[in-house]
């Protein structure tokens, strides 16, 4: 048995068969977990639980099915898909979690978070994020209609495609001082995150001379990645599109 760890899909309609991957996963594999964690941009953009596009619907429907079937299935909200609310994850059977939580992974207290929050040298993108996040900069946005929230999206994933293009590949990545703190404001020596779309496992040695372990999760742009914990390890495992998808 195992817990399985995905981030970043960034589903939506123009990719299909990125959205097949993970009904594979969630008809298939995932059904012998002990858990699934979802941490963050499962959904390229999100603009409210009320415009439910059809992958929307498939996605929340095969979650819902895991969900049915035993598995806990878990969500954690991402830079994208921070607009998701209880109709959604009620429909899929998800439970919604704060933006950072420690779990006991087989006996190891962990830290789980979307990631962005570490990437503190993007002050631009972290004054975006602090402006998004106000509860009262969402009701506002909520309450306009459903075309003003999709023209309000595409100024915003517009405007990230250039910001992103033109910032450095440091600071896009995450701030050394902010992990490091992460793991001691929170007192693990565990910690797995999504977000920089850089997978990869690090190490790190904290103020008291212990070691600290962070795996970066991957994206799902062109293929998919879960990774699977065990009492025994972790290990990922890549989802390969094919003709059926």
């Amino acid at each position: 048995m195992a817990v399985l760890f995905i981030s970043d899909l960034h589903l939506e309609e123009s990719r299909p068969q990125i959205s097949a991957l993970l009904l594979r996963l969630l008809n298939g594999p995932a059904r012998d977990a002990d858990a699934l964690y979802i941490l963050g941009d499962l959904f390229e953009f999100w603009i409210g639980d009320d415009v439910l596009t059809e992958t929307a619907r498939q996605v929340a429907e095969g979650i819902r099915r895991l969900s049915d079937s035993g598995v806990p299935c878990y969500f954690m909200h991402g830079n994208r898909d921070f607009l998701i609310g209880t109709s959604f994850t009620e429909l899929a059977g998800l439970e919604l979690l704060p933006e950072t939580l420690v779990i006991d992974l087989y006996g190891e207290p962990t830290l789980v978070l979307h990631g962005d929050t570490l990437c503190t040298d993007d002050v631009e993108y972290q004054a975006f994020r602090k402006q998004v996040r106000n509860p009262d900069w969402q009701a506002m946005f909520l309450a306009q209609s459903v075309e003003s929230r999709l023209n309000i999206a595409q100024q915003a994933r517009d405007a990230s495609k250039q910001h992103t293009a033109g910032a450095s590949m440091e600071i896009m990545d995450v701030n050394q001082k902010a992990v490091i703190a992460a793991f001691q404001d929170h007192d693990v020596n565990r910690m797995i995150h999504g977000h920089t779309h850089r997978p990869a496992f690090h190490k790190h040695v904290l103020d008291d001379g212990s070691e600290a372990r962070r795996t970066v999760l991957a994206d799902w742009y062109e293929n998919g990645s879960v990774l699977w914990v065990s009492e025994a390890g972790q290990s990922e495992q890549s989802l390969e599109v094919t003709d059926q998808d």
